[in-house]
């Protein structure tokens, strides 16, 4: 798409006013005038540069190197079309998407979401994101995303295995597990990594269990992936109440935006840690059970039967179901954990709940911890921020489940299962691990307890440093330049 000359001007200014550093507002603009209708990726970018612009002007070296232009550009985009057949024999074309972000420190490693909003932009931004979040975990993975705009909502169990199959059939070319590693995400659960394995391994005529991760446990699937990410985010958010304001779950109100499995699971581990969920919401409205929600009939529902919250208050007495799933973010809470989607607290919202009496910022909230990929608009973030809310961005707190993806192709690679406790022993190291990084970076930079800049700023250059050591730039002598990645980083921090 093409811009103006008009539109150009006041896409410069909008960087000049956002960020200080000349290379970051060139960059910025450079990302917004290629793409300019890929919004999502251009918030996601925003931010990262936000956290960058603190430092960038102490390292000349990364514009010499070009190693910001270098981390906002995907290293391949990928599209296919998807043809399928349904039940009634007619024949369906849908899209299919993976973005190869960067393999500079591992395999490419993210995501498939199949879910009708799928377009370019939210997969860049994902899979943007998904370096960071990868990187945070300090395990060898690269990032990327992918996926289809493929509704499996109200599919037979034939016609999503068809559309996988098909969808599998292209994808099988791109990946392999030592250069692209996919996993599930919206959409993307057990059954669908089950049909698309089996489509792989017939395609390529051999066993690669390292192809897939999230795969169930009779083929190479590993104990806590279905649990880690609501349980990592957990975790995470534990050690940010306890380092930061020497609290815990214990005795706490917690409401958790979403009822899919990441959200089922923080509320299990949420409970087993002391805290007691009250609400959980769906695309179509939220449930409020002041006494507790009852996990076992929520699993029931949604595991079981695959169907919508609002079936809860059915079994429940005294509980209840109000439409809007927003309108969950209106329930008094300690601790606030939005698992839905992407940009579900905007700034309108933000402000209603800071001027409700009995909202999430004054009614004594400690903490909001992102599980969603970026649920919360910048301007929310702010308002949390200002309100003192401890604040967990996602690319921190939802690491989880990637991290215990690189322990199932950990296990993969040695033919070998560890058992489901050190897997979760493994998992919440990492997960405190992560919040100790991003709080140490963000004391180095100034802003001592701000984990968004923490989270951005303490790994964001090992790609690029390690793309400089690969020798992808050459120096003004026409030399392969090498930088020394630990120094550099050490220097970073």
């Amino acid at each position: 798409m093409k811009v103006s000359a008009f539109i150009q001007s006041h896409i410069t200014e909008g960087a000049q006013d956002m960020l200080k550093s000349e290379y970051l507002q060139h960059v910025y603009t450079q990302v917004v005038t290629r793409d300019p209708d890929q919004r999502e990726f251009h918030q996601a970018v925003l931010e990262v540069l936000e956290s960058l612009d603190l430092i960038v002007d102490q390292h000349p070296e990364y514009e010499k190197h070009g190693i910001i232009e270098t981390f906002v550009e995907p290293e391949r985009m990928i599209s296919f079309r998807v043809p399928w057949v349904d039940d009634n024999g007619q024949v369906h074309v849908n899209r299919g998407y993976r973005i190869q972000f960067s393999s500079a420190i591992g395999p490419y490693k993210g995501g498939l979401r199949f879910h009708p909003t799928v377009n370019l932009s939210i997969l860049k931004f994902l899979g943007f994101e998904q370096i960071l979040k990868n990187s945070l975990t300090g395990l060898p993975m690269g990032g990327a995303k992918g996926g289809a705009d493929f509704d499996p909502k109200g599919k037979s169990d034939a016609e999503v295995m068809r559309f996988c199959q098909s969808f599998m059939t292209e994808l099988n070319r791109h990946i392999g597990q030592f250069v692209d590693v996919p996993a599930g995400d919206i959409g993307v659960g057990g059954r669908e990594i089950g049909y698309m394995f089996g489509q792989y391994r017939r395609i390529r005529g051999s066993y690669d269990a390292g192809v897939l991760t999230g795969k169930g446990l009779s083929f190479g699937g590993s104990l806590v992936r279905t649990e880690a990410t609501g349980y990592g985010l957990c975790y995470l958010t534990a050690e940010m109440l306890k380092a930061m304001k020497g609290e815990s779950f214990d005795g706490k109100t917690v409401v958790i935006s979403g009822s899919g499995n990441v959200a089922i699971f923080a509320t299990e581990k949420a409970a087993q840690l002391g805290g007691k969920v009250v609400a959980l919401s769906d695309s179509n409205g939220y449930i409020h059970d002041p006494n507790g929600v009852n996990l076992d009939v929520v699993k029931d529902i949604k595991l079981g039967r695959r169907g919508r919250i609002k079936e809860y208050v059915d079994a429940v007495p005294g509980s209840t179901y109000t439409e809007g799933f927003r309108g969950i973010w209106n329930v008094p809470c300690d601790v606030a954990l939005p698992c839905a989607t992407q940009n579900e607290i905007d700034e309108e919202i933000a402000k209603t709940i800071e001027q409700l009496e009995d909202d999430i910022v004054t009614n004594g909230a400690n903490a909001v911890a992102e599980r969603a990929n970026m649920p919360c608009r910048p301007e929310a973030i702010r308002v949390f921020q200002e309100a003192g809310l401890l604040f967990a961005p996602a690319k921190a707190a939802n690491a989880g489940g990637v991290a215990t993806s690189g322990l199932e192709m950990s296990q993969n690679s040695m033919r070998y299962a560890w058992p489901f406790e050190e897997v979760d022993r493994r998992l919440k190291d990492i997960m405190t691990t992560i919040f100790h990084n991003a709080y140490n970076a963000s004391v180095e930079c100034g802003v001592p307890g701000d984990l968004v800049v923490g989270a951005n700023i303490a790994l964001s250059p090992q790609c690029g440093f390690a793309s400089v050591e690969e020798g992808n730039c050459i120096d003004e002598d026409t030399q392969w330049k090498k930088i020394d990645l630990l120094v550099r980083c050490k220097d970073f921090l």
